[in-house]
Formats: structure tokens, C-alpha cells, sequence
């Protein structure tokens, strides 16, 4: 009986962990068509969008910068060392510009920024839902997606390409510097051979990574603050929530835009 018990026991725990799973599942699906709705269907706030636009993207601009420079330069030296094995040192140039515009720049910032805006937005939102803010806007006719969820994703949508394209410039002007004045680059080749090895095809890819990851950077932190729950422990729980899925989700749809775009 013992055994039976723990057995039974141990498939309830399964069986709870599934359909609190599918019931999250649903319910992320459920907003996030609402908010998509949203996005498209006016009226539309200009002046919330610029105020996010600001928030999400000129406010993380230095975050970003700083990591794309420094990831850049060891990009290079890692590169450099690894191609004096195989007499390769000439190709530092090129495999740090495609690293960082196609792999690097979008990733990066993105989990960078959802550090801090994610985490930032299901604070705020999540303070607002403890402090029934968010139900006084519904008792004053003003739709909470509306006002609160659709110009923050369509800000983080707008910011993350122009943060990405950002950071792949200082990335590869980080490789530039550790190249010319640490491993002896000549300074017009390493720029002849960054400009001369990088497509459009790569440029574009890497941005339209950094607008699925702004989406999902803002979705996640609406949804998490949103359905906060009640005091401070609700909405440190929601912040928390905030960052590990959008992080998680970026590098699981990372994988996936991959897939689409180069797979040959």
C-alpha cells in the first residue's frame, strides 16, 4: 500500500505539473492575441509610445553598447588564437562582423535588455494590479491592453532592431581596436574585410531577430505583471518570471529563426 500510495502520489505531481502548464500555455496565447489585437486596432496613445520608445530603447542604449564592444573584442582574440592553429589569423575580420550581426548582436542585446526592461515592466505593471491602478483604468472605460500593453510592445518591437544595429557597429568597432591595436591588423584591411565579407542577407536577418525578441521581451513582461499576484512577494515573483521566460524564449525562437533563415 505504501508503494501504491507514492506512486500515485508522485503521477498526481506530474499530472498537476501538465495542466498547470497547458493552463499557462492557454492563457499566454489568450493575451498575447488580445494585445496583438490591440496593437492594430485603434485608438493608439503617440504619446505613451514615445514615452516606452524612450524607456525601452534610447535608456539601453549604454547597456548595450558596452556589451556588444567588450563581447566584440573577445570575440576577436578568441577567434585570433584559435586561427593561429591553422595559420587562419586573417579571418578575425570577417568571422567577427557575422558573428556579431547575425548571432551575437541580436542575442545578446537581447537578453540584456531583457534583464532590464522586462524586469522593469512587470514591476510596474505588477505594482499597478496590487494597487487595483489597473482596475480603476477598466472602471474609467480606458481598455488596460490599450493603454498598457500595446504601446509597450509596439515600442520594444520598434527599439530592439535600431538597439541591435547599435551594438553590431560597436561590436565590430570593438574587434577593430583589439585587431589593429593589440594583434597587428592593418586598419583598411580589417575594414576591407568586414565590409567586403558581410551580405544584406546577414544584416537583415539579425534584425528582424532583434524585433521578435523585442516582442517577446515586452509580451513576457506584460503578461508576468499583469496577472501579478498580490503584494510585494506577487510582484517580485513577477518580475523574476519576467526576465527567465523572455530569456528562455529568446533563445529557444534564436534556434528557430535559425532554422528558417539558414538552413540549407
Amino acid at each position: 500500500m505504501p508503494i501504491l500510495l507514492a506512486f500515485q502520489s508522485f503521477l498526481a505531481a506530474i499530472g498537476a505539473a501538465v495542466l498547470g502548464l497547458c493552463a499557462t500555455t492557454g492563457s499566454l496565447a489568450i493575451f498575447t492575441g488580445a494585445s496583438v489585437m490591440h496593437v492594430f486596432r485603434p485608438p493608439w496613445y503617440p504619446a505613451e509610445i514615445g514615452r516606452q520608445l524612450l524607456r525601452i530603447g534610447y535608456f539601453s542604449l549604454p547597456v548595450v553598447g558596452l556589451t556588444a564592444f567588450f563581447t566584440g573584442a573577445a570575440l576577436a582574440l578568441q577567434i585570433y588564437t584559435g586561427g593561429a592553429r591553422f595559420n587562419a589569423e586573417a579571418v578575425v575580420p570577417s568571422i567577427v562582423a557575422i558573428g556579431m550581426v547575425r548571432e551575437l548582436g541580436p542575442v545578446l542585446g537581447g537578453l540584456m535588455v531583457a534583464g532590464r526592461v522586462s524586469a522593469s515592466i512587470a514591476a510596474e505593471l505588477g505594482t499597478m494590479r496590487v494597487t487595483e491602478q489597473i482596475d480603476a483604468l477598466t472602471t474609467l472605460s480606458t481598455n488596460p491592453y490599450k493603454y498598457l500593453v500595446a504601446p509597450r510592445l509596439m515600442a520594444a518591437t520598434l527599439a530592439m532592431p535600431v538597439l541591435a544595429f547599435v551594438g553590431d557597429i560597436i561590436g565590430i568597432m570593438g574587434g577593430y581596436v583589439v585587431g589593429t591595436a593589440r594583434l597587428g591588423f592593418n586598419p583598411g584591411a580589417y575594414i576591407n574585410n568586414t565590409w567586403n565579407f558581410l551580405t544584406f542577407e546577414d544584416i537583415s536577418s539579425g534584425l528582424v531577430k532583434a524585433a521578435v525578441f523585442g516582442f517577446i521581451i515586452a509580451l513576457m513582461g506584460c503578461y508576468q505583471g499583469y496577472h501579478s499576484g498580490r503584494g510585494a512577494q506577487g510582484v517580485g515573483r513577477a518580475t523574476t518570471n519576467a526576465v527567465v521566460s523572455a530569456s528562455i524564449l529568446i533563445l529557444a525562437s534564436n534556434y528557430i529563426l535559425n532554422e528558417m533563415f539558414f538552413a540549407s
